[in-house]
């Protein structure tokens, strides 16, 4: 199977499971980004459901949109396409659509790296643990195009940026999500890296952390089994401080944005428990690198990362969106 052929068809009907197209792009200078989500929900003996999200963050906070056609209206995608809910379409060659009345877009995808597996291993992929699987499809691409989302219109020219794709039986009782690009010291390189907690056994595991860092051209992964006791994640849903080692590197970092800049949104499992999301495409991020033989290396930027938590907790604060998943 391909990194992006969409995995809800082969799930049995009895069987539920939840799969997303993602795509962040953003202009740290305007401290302006886009998040889009292409979603399915399949509750167990149900018909699955896609949903379109789409949040556009600016000086004036989030603005965000969300609709969930009926399931006939989703369909796995054809030709450059991976994935269509109704309208709208994502795929190889960039993303359209629109969420009536409110958000409409239509961008295209330029240049793009090859797929990183944040699994370090080809057989956890198959295996039924974890039970969330994702992969970075394309970890850094260009993409341009307009975005409208309640009035706010906004043209993206060769703004940096990801796609991703995830799917599985249940989200991690508690993840982080980080991506960085566009860094002043050296704008090439890139973070995307996923951080969980999972119940195993009615226990919850410590902090596991499965990415990568992308310096010169060299991809560093980091994380892993391995590195469980090396480990650290101090979060709140609005920042992070992190430390973790990796391939040949070590990482100290932060990453945040004030609470104004981050929005909620409810993400349902299969089996209707919930969790509640902050993320945030245009908070700050700190790395410090230390890489063998070589000095060590700090890479900054302002408005130009994401970050996200996955959480249980109600009380965080933060504003959630008035929509229901799906």
């Amino acid at each position: 199977m391909e990194p992006a052929d969409p995995r809800y068809p082969a799930v049995a009907r009895a069987k539920g499971c939840y799969e997303s197209f993602y795509l962040k792009a953003g202009d740290a200078a305007a401290r302006t980004a886009l998040w889009l989500r292409y979603t399915v929900h399949k509750r167990p003996g149900a018909a699955p459901v896609g949903s379109l999200w789409v949040t556009l963050f600016d000086a004036e906070g989030p603005h965000a949109a969300k609709q969930s056609p009926p399931p006939e209206q989703l369909s796995p995608g054809a030709g450059a396409a991976w994935l269509r809910i109704g309208d709208a379409t994502i795929g190889a060659d960039g993303a359209r659509g629109a969420v009536d009345g409110l958000a409409a877009w239509e961008l295209r995808f330029e240049g793009g790296e090859a797929p990183f597996p944040y699994l370090p291993s080809g057989w956890m992929y198959r295996a039924p643990l974890p039970r969330t699987k994702a992969l970075s499809l394309v970890p850094a691409v260009r993409v341009s195009g307009t975005v409208t989302v309640r009035g706010r219109t906004v043209t993206l020219d060769g703004w940096p940026g990801m796609v991703g794709h995830n799917w599985g039986a249940e989200h991690a009782e508690r993840w982080i999500w980080l991506h960085g690009t566009a860094f002043e010291q050296q704008p090439e390189a890139w973070i995307d890296l996923v951080v969980g907690r999972v119940k195993v056994g009615g226990r919850t595991t410590p902090w596991v952390a499965n990415g990568c860092l992308s310096l010169d051209g060299r991809r560093h992964r980091l994380g892993g089994l391995g590195r469980i006791r090396s480990t650290t994640i101090d979060e709140l849903p609005e920042r992070a401080t992190f430390w973790l080692g990796g391939d040949d590197v070590a990482l100290r970092g932060t990453v945040g944005a004030p609470p104004g800049d981050v929005v909620g949104w409810v993400y349902s499992d299969p089996d209707g428990a919930q969790h509640h999301t902050a993320h945030c495409a245009i908070a700050d991020m700190t790395l410090r690198v230390a890489r063998d033989g070589l000095p060590p290396l700090e890479l900054t930027v302002a408005g130009g990362a994401t970050y996200e938590l996955g959480m249980r907790e109600r009380d965080h604060g933060i504003v959630i969106q008035p929509f229901s998943d799906p």
